[in-house]
């Protein structure tokens, strides 16, 4: 229905010149940040098998926890994003993808990697005791592969329609856009490795 909408109004516009440059965009757009980031709806609805530890206890306080699987993407990508940054500034020296993003290097990767590792066995202790030591391993792992692929797939469409920020709305951040690409790639990845592997 999406692309026969937009094809349709395709044929309103007046200059017919790079339709299908216009269609592809647009439908490109809409399944690159709608349908990715739907799978953050899916871990929301998704069934937690066990049991959920959804208190603490902080000083015989019992403190309730968000338990929703929907959190676990932003924990771990964000663990990464930082970790990576911090590690890749303080010791990097060998660029991951130079003509795409000269700041990132393969040191800030090996440290994200670590950082996201942690941050699922801690995910794992706080909110999911159903996840294995493989299944944190591998989420972490794998965010800290996505995360990054993510984040360059964003830079090179930028760099492809020369711009440096995909919006103003938070300054020198590059826009909303750029806080949440990692996570179009992290949040499918989660969500199905989840939903065939961790949740039995």
């Amino acid at each position: 229905m999406l692309v026969i909408v937009v094809a349709s109004a395709e044929l309103c516009r007046r200059k017919k010149e790079e339709a299908i440059f216009h269609l592809s965009g647009t439908v490109f757009g809409v399944i690159y940040v709608g349908w990715l980031l739907s799978h953050l709806i899916l871990l929301i609805r998704m069934p937690e098998v066990l049991e959920p530890i959804t208190y603490i206890n902080i000083f015989n306080i019992p403190i309730r926890l968000f338990t929703s699987l929907a959190l676990l993407p932003f924990v771990l990508t964000w663990s990464n994003d930082t970790m990576a940054f911090f590690v890749g500034r303080r010791f990097g020296k060998r660029l991951l993808f130079p003509s795409i993003s000269p700041n990132k290097t393969w040191e800030g990767v090996v440290g994200g990697v670590v950082a996201a590792i942690i941050a699922a066995f801690i995910y794992q202790q706080l909110y999911a005791p159903y996840l294995s030591w493989f299944d944190c391993t591998a989420l972490g792992a794998g965010t800290a592969i996505a995360a990054p692929v993510g984040d360059l797939v964003e830079s090179m469409i930028k760099r492809d329609v020369k711009i440096k920020d995909v919006s103003a709305t938070l300054p020198g951040h590059g826009g909303f856009l750029d806080r949440f690409d990692s996570l179009f790639f992290t949040a499918p990845l989660i969500y199905y490795y989840l939903r065939f592997f961790a949740v039995r």
